[in-house]
């Protein structure tokens, strides 16, 4: 990010992370947990009776996935308990990731949850058997769907401000166990009305829904260990942070390693004067890393410099020229790290090239072939940068 483009940027990013201490959020995270298991218990325990009562195979297979749910809290307060631990020589970073595994663990058994309920849907439909409903089953099913609501509603906003990809995972599974009760309702309706039986027919459906509900956790918890892209808003929110400094004229190269959801680690370039003194780089980088850390909770490591010619009007002319040739090519995302030395006669910078691009490393070659056309007599050095963050 130019510091240029960020003063004439709408002041759109501004979103902080709400920083909360490990104990804290430990604490909101097992307390939040210990409400969904007591609620799904509940909730199964009479889901279980009137399906067995009026032979509602899809209210028996539900209340199976109320108790899943509640077995999922268990774990994401297990899981949450070791995370806790404290750094220690072999994990001097903690045991945040320990929340990933746990996610991982409770798509599974989602997965297996839904598996396992539609081959019994279907073994019901091949061999149907008639329902019967009564009103205290009716009313058990309603009171279910406004209590899976709220819980839904509770969790994700709980989850999201603590910053528990489980809690809100678990808010949308619940928001779908709602659907799927008014859907069931919906059905027990129709047979006591019309005399349609749909009840296996529905059971196959809830068992997509949970068997999508697991692939959903399983795929967004491999995607974070295997090193997701950091969110957007906040590497925007880091970055114009960082520019908030007037000696710093752009910020790139932005790397966040996720040490769990409360431990974030990484690094940034910046763009400073070539006139700085080093004494002067010192000071501003520490005052960056404790801006950062204030505002958003990450551990910059590491600020990296890029020193810009800023006295030589014909280093200016050049630098702008072949800014205009490298960025003129589809493709390029952006161009930083401009240098030019004199004396050794080199010029150097990065480039970003777009992962859409059909053949980055032919791209990458014809802009090292055309930079160095244009800036006859000086060794062209140009580092491909990877599109690491927004």
């Amino acid at each position: 990010m130019s510091c240029m483009e960020n003063k004439i940027m709408p002041d759109n990013h501004k979103t902080e992370v709400r920083v909360l201490q490990p104990a804290d959020r430990a604490a909101v995270i097992i307390k939040t947990s210990l409400i969904g298991i007591l609620a799904n218990l509940v909730l199964a325990g009479f889901k279980a009776a009137v399906g067995l009562i009026s032979g509602s195979i899809a209210i028996v297979l539900d209340a199976v996935n109320n108790l899943s749910d509640a077995l999922s809290s268990l774990i994401t307060i297990i899981g949450t308990k070791l995370a806790g631990k404290a750094p220690d020589r072999k994990h001097p970073l903690g045991h945040g990731r320990v929340e990933y595994i746990t996610a991982m663990i409770i798509g599974v058994i989602i997965l297996y949850a839904g598996v396992t309920s539609l081959i019994e849907s279907g073994k019901k439909i091949l061999h149907p058997q008639s329902a019967q409903y009564d009103v205290l089953g009716l009313v058990i099913i309603a009171v279910a769907v406004v209590v899976k609501i709220a819980i839904g509603t509770g969790f994700i906003k709980v989850g999201k401000n603590v910053n528990s990809e489980t809690l809100v995972a678990s808010g949308k599974d619940a928001r779908g166990d709602a659907i799927i009760g008014a859907t069931t309702l919906a059905a027990a309706l129709l047979y006591i009305v019309f005399g349609l039986s749909w009840e296996a027919y529905l059971a196959a459906i809830i068992s997509f829904v949970i068997i999508k509900a697991g692939y959903e956790t399983l795929s967004s918890t491999i995607s974070e260990i295997l090193g997701a892209r950091a969110d957007s808003d906040l590497t925007k929110g880091i970055k114009a942070a960082v520019c908030a400094f007037p000696e710093v004229q752009g910020a790139y190269d932005l790397v966040l390693h996720n040490y769990g959801p409360d431990m974030m680690v990484g690094s940034v370039h910046i763009e400073v004067p070539d006139t700085m003194q080093a004494s002067e780089i010192d000071a501003l980088a520490r005052r960056i890393e404790k801006a950062v850390f204030d505002k958003y909770g990450v551990i910059l490591t590491g600020v990296g410099i890029y020193s810009i010619n800023t006295t030589d009007e014909e280093v200016v002319r050049l630098r702008s020229e072949i800014t205009k040739l490298v960025t003129d090519h589809k493709h390029v995302m952006q161009m930083h790290g401009f240098y030019l030395d004199k004396e050794e006669k080199t010029i150097r910078f990065d480039v970003i090239i777009d992962f859409a691009a059909p053949d980055r490393q032919a791209l990458y070659r014809h802009i090292c072939e055309d930079v160095q056309e244009l800036a006859k007599g000086y060794k062209v050095e140009i580092a491909m940068d990877i599109d690491i963050s927004d």
